[in-house]
């Protein structure tokens, strides 16, 4: 009898893990922002790996030049930085944990391109500072979605 009874306490607490509480309008609403603001961030990759020679020849000369030296570990960073947070957004939308982890692999990237973009290169004498307040931002953003990931899960929102 006490086994079988501990074999119900224990299923019922296999069932509690996988149950998820509903979360807050808000939560769906950072989701949505989550998502596009990675949309954005995966057409601005998809802007720079498929621009034309034509679109490429009407950059001032620095910012030719800018692209024309950067390593490809750094492109290798934006990708990963980009498509990661937007799977991370989307894992999010579907309430999965596995969100977090990939959010971390986003911001992993982020902090990579901008360690070149910040101490490795002149992307702020060329661009300007736009550029700057820009990877400002992407960066706070990035650890900002992974923070959001983790609270959503110990909330148990994602499952």
């Amino acid at each position: 009898m006490y086994f079988v009874g501990n074999n119900n306490n224990l299923n019922q607490h296999k069932m509690n893990d996988k149950s998820t509480v509903k979360p807050p309008m808000w939560f769906w609403i950072v989701c949505v922002i989550a998502l596009l603001w990675n949309l954005i961030g995966v057409s601005a990759y998809l802007s720079e790996a498929f621009m034309t020679e034509d679109v490429f020849a009407t950059l001032p000369e620095a910012q030719q030049s800018l692209y024309e030296t950067r390593p490809k570990w750094v492109t290798a960073a934006f990708a990963i930085a980009v498509w990661s947070g937007l799977m991370g957004s989307l894992a999010l939308l579907l309430k999965k944990k596995w969100a977090k982890a990939i959010f971390v692999l986003s911001l992993f990237g982020i902090l990579l391109q901008q360690l070149y973009h910040c101490f490795l290169s002149n992307t702020f004498e060329v661009m300007g500072t736009t550029a700057m307040i820009l990877s400002i931002l992407i960066i706070i953003f990035g650890a900002a979605l992974v923070l959001f990931a983790n609270f959503a899960s110990n909330r148990n929102w994602l499952s």
